[in-house]
């Protein structure tokens, strides 16, 4: 038996979204959304916005739950005051019809639009075509038999290449007669002006450090420490699954660690731990260094502004940066590493240099940066 086909839109080791039925965190964007069904106000065109892995997916797959489960009516805020009461839920029980079909991706009135299987490759294709767009004339003619609402997902619209998205406008500018269109975007502004425009934003923030220590637990994730994950994941499940994965928070202690040395580096430890990222099987680790090193220097800046991080994401945290980064300053010197150490690492990504150069050369700049921050204190 052959191995499924990939999917793009889930994160290693935690269940897709059309599986997780519970959302948390979400609430004023799940309100926003029952509010407009109730009175009458739905929109054809909604963009789910916010961070990466904060529930987006999740809650455009309980909107399209939620819609295909009510009645055909419903929604359009009733005439003469006869409407039954508005669902004060999006909630839908999971042995409804509708939720088994989605589940088995069985759902005739549902379409996902995402990123293909290159069947000459065998690997996800880097973008959304325009032949996947296509595929919407044909979904709608044979849905329009059945009668009802149709809901599009498109998960996520920042990976349509131009031409999809042109195609995907025309849709939303002349939508079909009860038809959702469910827009998940983690940069919006990557996407067409006139796209952004013809969508209602629903905008996800991220999570508190009791939702996240609750979603990972949902999530089959056995945390230590959800405060400080929740701090270096930006609040972001999708984020703090990728570090569990990967052993993020180990591999963050030991930078901090590492980086507690400057300004006299510890070199032999610093060789180390580039040589660490290198072959095959390092990739992503190599992958998470730099992320690592781009999350570091970020909540690095800010301590020269807004004070240390609380909570840390590894013991020494809070000492180190209040040492390194002592005013703003300071911040705006690690601010400007930052943004070059960061162009760099995308640089030598796509020129595929050498991992272990590419994190040495990375440590040994915020060793040289961190030196001159120091002398530039004892100059004043």
């Amino acid at each position: 038996m052959s191995d499924p086909a990939p999917e793009p839109d889930v994160v290693d080791g935690a269940p897709h979204p059309r599986e997780t039925l519970t959302l948390l965190g979400q609430s004023p964007a799940e309100a926003a959304f029952l509010e407009a069904f109730a009175t009458g106000r739905m929109h054809h065109g909604w963009l789910i916005t916010g961070p990466r892995g904060v529930g987006k997916a999740t809650l455009a797959w309980r909107i399209a739950r939620f819609l295909l489960t009510q009645p055909a009516d419903a929604g359009d805020g009733g005439l003469f005051g006869d409407a039954p009461p508005a669902p004060d839920s999006l909630e839908v029980s999971p042995d409804h019809p509708v939720a088994h079909r989605m589940a088995a991706m069985s759902e005739p009135r549902l379409f996902l639009l995402r990123r293909a299987v290159d069947d000459k490759k065998g690997t996800l294709k880097t973008v959304i075509t325009v032949d996947e767009v296509r595929k919407l004339k044909n979904f709608f003619a044979l849905s329009a038999t059945d009668g009802g609402r149709r809901v599009v997902i498109v998960d996520a619209a920042d990976e349509m290449n131009v031409n999809a998205a042109n195609a995907l406008l025309k849709l939303l500018e002349e939508p079909p007669a009860d038809a959702v269109l469910l827009l998940v975007s983690h940069q919006p502004s990557r996407l067409l002006p006139t796209i952004r425009s013809r969508c209602r934003e629903l905008r996800c923030g991220t999570l508190s450090p009791d939702d996240m220590a609750q979603a990972l637990s949902n999530a089959g994730a056995e945390v230590p420490d959800p405060a400080a994950l929740a701090a270096l994941s930006g609040g972001s499940v999708g984020e703090a699954l990728r570090l569990t994965n990967l052993g993020g928070m180990a591999l963050y202690s030991d930078l901090v660690e590492l980086l507690s040395t400057l300004p006299r580096l510890d070199r032999p430890r610093a060789l180390k731990l580039a040589d660490s990222a290198t072959g095959k099987t390092a990739a992503a680790r190599f992958d998470l260094l730099l992320r690592l090193f781009d999350l570091f220097l970020s909540r690095l800046a800010r301590t020269g502004v807004a004070g240390p991080p609380a909570p840390e994401a590894a013991m020494g945290e809070a000492a180190l940066m209040s040492r390194l980064c002592p005013d703003a300053q300071a911040a705006r010197i690690w601010a400007d590493v930052a943004q070059d150490l960061g162009a760099r690492a995308r640089h030598g990504q796509s020129v595929n240099l050498d991992p272990a150069a590419l994190i040495l050369d990375t440590v040994l700049r915020i060793d040289q940066t961190a030196a001159r921050v120091a002398s530039t204190q004892a100059s004043v």
